[in-house]
């Protein structure tokens, strides 16, 4: 039976890469190689995952340094000479091993005001939209993001700016911008118009080269410097901004 040689972060961000001796199989998955390690070898590692079936996005990992779904992708696809490194993502606290520390993530996404606001109450009937409206269109090429962080864990912009709130969060509120039915779009837009918003976003495209949904966050960011832009022009964000401070 031939073998993987497989160096695994250990630790917490002063950590190191521990090596590991594991049994090559077909059809093996990445997280069927960390999965043996725990199981079979050292039981301590730390490490997440849920689904198996790339519907949660928990499981994503760097490997051989780029961030991936670990429970979709072959070992076959990726492993260099019969070599493999996994860490954790990249751009996040690291909890242990190969767990990070998903707030940040996720607290970005509610400064981005990435929650959906709408005026309509329960006893009114549900809204209809076209589905072939081009907002409708624009809203549907995001909505497919699960929250996994592999854009954010392959993002240059926030290993330079820490306060740039990411293609996930950005990309969220794109999709709500086109929202027909939601009424917070100027203080959605006045949220990712800042420093640390849309604007700072370089368009390297590695978010969109490497969601493993195809969605396009670059795209998504490019809308909102347009909107942002107009917004501006119009004096709605101005207006928004003043009517805060009274």
């Amino acid at each position: 039976m031939s073998t993987l040689q497989v160096k695994v972060w250990r630790g917490g961000e002063d950590g190191a890469f521990q090596s590991f001796e594991v049994p090559r199989l077909e059809s093996q998955t990445v997280l069927d190689v960390v999965t043996h390690i725990q199981r079979r070898i050292d039981p301590t590692l730390a490490y997440r995952f849920a689904c198996r079936v790339g519907m949660c996005g928990s499981c994503a990992m760097t490997v051989n340094g780029r961030a991936r779904w670990t429970c979709r992708t072959h070992v076959s696809r990726v492993a260099e000479d019969g070599r493999l490194e996994i860490g954790p993502l990249n751009n996040l606290p690291i909890v242990r091993d190969l767990v990070t520390d998903m707030r940040e993530f996720f607290d970005k996404w509610a400064r981005a005001r990435g929650r959906f606001e709408g005026a309509a109450s329960r006893r009114e009937d549900f809204a209809c939209v076209s589905p072939q409206s081009p907002q409708r269109r624009l809203a549907d090429a995001g909505i497919e993001c699960i929250g996994c962080g592999v854009c954010y864990g392959s993002c240059d912009v926030i290993g330079w700016n820490a306060a740039y709130l990411g293609p996930a969060a950005l990309n969220r509120a794109w999709t709500l911008v086109n929202d027909a039915r939601d009424t917070g779009h100027r203080a959605r837009l006045a949220a990712v118009a800042g420093d640390a918003g849309c604007h700072a976003c370089h368009t390297h495209m590695s978010c969109t080269e490497r969601c493993p949904k195809q969605i396009s966050p670059t795209a998504a960011i490019a809308g909102l410097k347009r909107a942002t832009a107009l917004a501006a022009l119009r004096g709605e964000l101005e207006s928004f901004a003043t009517g805060n401070r009274e």
